[in-house]
C-alpha cells in the first residue's frame, strides 16, 4: 500500500485537485458567475494559464461558457453546472475526511 492510499490522497479528484482549477470553483461556489477578468484578477494568473484551465473544467462538465457582448465589448461569463457542484461538494467530503484523519493521527502523537 502506497503513503498515498494510506492517507486517503488517492480519493481526492485528481481535476479538482489542482490549485488555480480549486481557486475558480472555489470563486464560483461563492459568487455564482463571474468573468474572465475578474478571475484572472482574483487568482493573479496570466490569460493563457486561466483559459486553460476553464477549458478543462469546461470540457468536464465542471462549468458554464456563456459568450456575449457588453457596449459592444465581448464578455464571458462562468458558472457552476449542477454536475460541478457536485463534483466540488463530493471532493469537498473526501477533503474533510482526509483531514479529519490526519488531525486524529496528529492528536494521538502528541
Amino acid at each position: 500500500m502506497s503513503a498515498e492510499e494510506v492517507m486517503g490522497i488517492e480519493r481526492l479528484d485528481p481535476l479538482l485537485h489542482e490549485r488555480v482549477r480549486l481557486g475558480i470553483l472555489a470563486l464560483l461556489v461563492q459568487r455564482g458567475k463571474m468573468d474572465f477578468q475578474a478571475l484572472r484578477r482574483e487568482l493573479n494568473v496570466t490569460d493563457g494559464n486561466l483559459s486553460q484551465h476553464l477549458r478543462v473544467l469546461e470540457e468536464a462538465g465542471i462549468i458554464r461558457v456563456d459568450k456575449g457582448f457588453v457596449r459592444r465589448r465581448p464578455r464571458t461569463i462562468y458558472e457552476l453546472t449542477d454536475q460541478g457542484r457536485q463534483r466540488f461538494e463530493a471532493y469537498l467530503q473526501e477533503l474533510r475526511a482526509l483531514l479529519g484523519a490526519l488531525l486524529v493521527n496528529v492528536s494521538q502523537a502528541e
